[in-house]
């Protein structure tokens, strides 16, 4: 039965249930006031305001950089200016990855410069570089069955290819092979691993993103061609002759380092301890300045605190905003914040993290107990308006929501368009100038009225310690 279904099983049999208070509502005023907020929303600029400021100030945000202490400042100093009444820190310790150089080419049967760069936690080639002969695979399954005669000693390239979409759904291909595919090319004894770029575009940009490897595992260089250049690399190899590349990677793990999550608070009224949670990824990869990926989200949450904020009456529950830190290599954040918060999951009303781009917000999942399924169509009668539609799935919070999901708390999973997020998306082509303001005016409107509506609603959508066992689907 779809969570709509269930909704309006629920709503029947409404007088049978014992007990009212089971039942979560919505009241009028409520939807009244969020529907003049949403419309706010759609007329104001805080967010693209932000948004221009962090991608400028600031810049790139790799994890552990100089740029990331400088975003900490920054959003401190933007949650105060925005009428926050509590900003505080709350510590994040992961490996601090560096990227110093790296350059690519194939040296055999044809020349050619190579569109390269190092994925995270990849290691460096040898001093003067690496050059070896190409093994290549198609798939990753195409890798996993792979014989270790066949690829020690050489270049595993796997040049699986996604297609755009508008959930999306294609990057569990490519960032399935971008993650894993290394640790299993160095098990079998590959000496380096190099994929086409898990992205959907043409341009001659690389798209970086994070490798996992096995806790005291081999670990081999690892890096990503352009589009056109895996395309050289395809066509060399089907002409039958052996094909090398030579690698030349400086980067590598720099010990450890404490960055810190920036929290800003709009204190409820009635139950300031209970509170709705929203926020985004303060840092980005360093190729583009990360407006995407995920300045936008920190941007949708801090506007939507602030719109809130400037009401004459606070909502009922508090708004609480994360800037997380290092989502890119880890979700090192979120798991910070879960740990950090898990005592305390069932004062979590209902979450949900912005993390994935900034066009149209068009879909709406929740995971949330079976009496509140009625507060989220009542949520749907002012989200809409908007062209979001209730979805039958379930619904995680996104990336850095979903380690405090996992622990218990009612989340909702809000699908921005991502047809051409993918083009985009950990290149050097995260830039501003990627943002429709119009389109990251209508998340905050999505924002601001799912938020307002969960903090003022008569019930709670059943967060729990260890309340929703079966996780949710997020894509991203």
């Amino acid at each position: 039965m779809s969570p709509r279904s269930l909704s309006l099983v629920v709503a029947a049999l409404l007088p049978a249930l014992a007990g009212a208070d089971t039942i979560t509502t919505i009241p009028d005023a409520a939807v009244k006031q969020a529907i003049a907020l949403r419309d706010q929303a759609l007329a104001d600029d805080t967010a693209y305001t932000l948004l221009e400021s962090l991608t400028t100030e600031i810049g790139p945000r790799l994890a552990g950089s100089p740029a990331d202490a400088k975003a900490r400042e920054w959003a401190i100093a933007k949650f105060k200016a925005l009428g926050f009444d509590k900003v505080w820190t709350e510590p994040v310790t992961y490996p601090k990855w560096v990227r110093r150089s790296e350059s690519a080419s194939m040296v055999a049967p044809f020349e050619h410069k190579l569109a390269i760069t190092a994925l995270g936690y990849s290691t460096a080639t040898p001093k003067g570089g690496l050059t070896a002969p190409v093994v290549h695979f198609d798939s990753l399954d195409a890798l996993k069955a792979a014989k270790a005669a066949d690829v020690k000693g050489k270049i595993v390239f796997v040049s699986a290819r996604m297609q755009a979409h508008r959930d999306g759904h294609d990057y569990g291909i490519g960032s399935g092979v971008r993650s894993r595919g290394p640790a299993i090319a160095a098990e079998l004894g590959a000496a380096a691993f190099v994929l086409r770029s898990a992205g959907t575009d043409n341009n001659r940009l690389p798209h970086t993103g994070v490798t996992q490897w096995k806790e005291g595992g081999k670990r081999i260089p690892a890096a990503a061609v352009s589009a056109p250049d895996a395309d050289i690399i395809d066509a060399a190899v089907k002409r039958g002759q052996t094909v090398t590349l030579r690698l030349a990677l400086d980067c590598g793990v720099e010990g450890d380092y404490t960055g810190a999550n920036v929290i800003g608070e709009i204190t409820g009224r009635e139950k300031p301890d209970e509170v709705v949670v929203m926020g985004g990824h303060l840092d980005s990869w360093d190729l583009g300045t990360g407006a995407i990926d995920d300045g936008a989200g920190v941007a949708i949450g801090m506007a939507t605190g602030a719109l809130i904020g400037k009401l004459p009456t606070p909502p009922k529950r508090t708004i609480r905003v994360v800037a997380f830190a290092n989502e890119e290599a880890g979700l090192w954040g979120g798991k910070a914040y879960a740990e950090a918060h898990k005592t305390d999951v069932a004062k979590h009303q209902l979450g949900s993290e912005s993390d994935f781009g900034s066009d149209r917000i068009w879909r709406l999942n929740a995971t949330v107990k079976p009496e509140s399924l009625p507060a989220i169509d009542r949520m749907m009668q002012v989200l809409a308006p908007l062209g979001v539609e209730r979805g039958d799935g379930r619904g995680n919070g996104g990336p850095d929501l979903s380690p405090i999901h996992a622990e218990g708390m009612a989340a909702l999973s809000l699908t921005n368009d991502g047809t051409r997020y993918f083009d985009y998306h950990h290149t050097a082509n995260d830039t501003l100038d990627k943002v429709d303001p119009k389109q990251l005016a209508q998340n905050v409107a999505v924002y601001i009225s799912w938020s307002y509506l969960a903090a003022e609603a008569d019930g709670d959508f059943g967060s729990a310690p260890g309340a929703f066992k079966q996780g949710g689907d997020d894509e991203h």
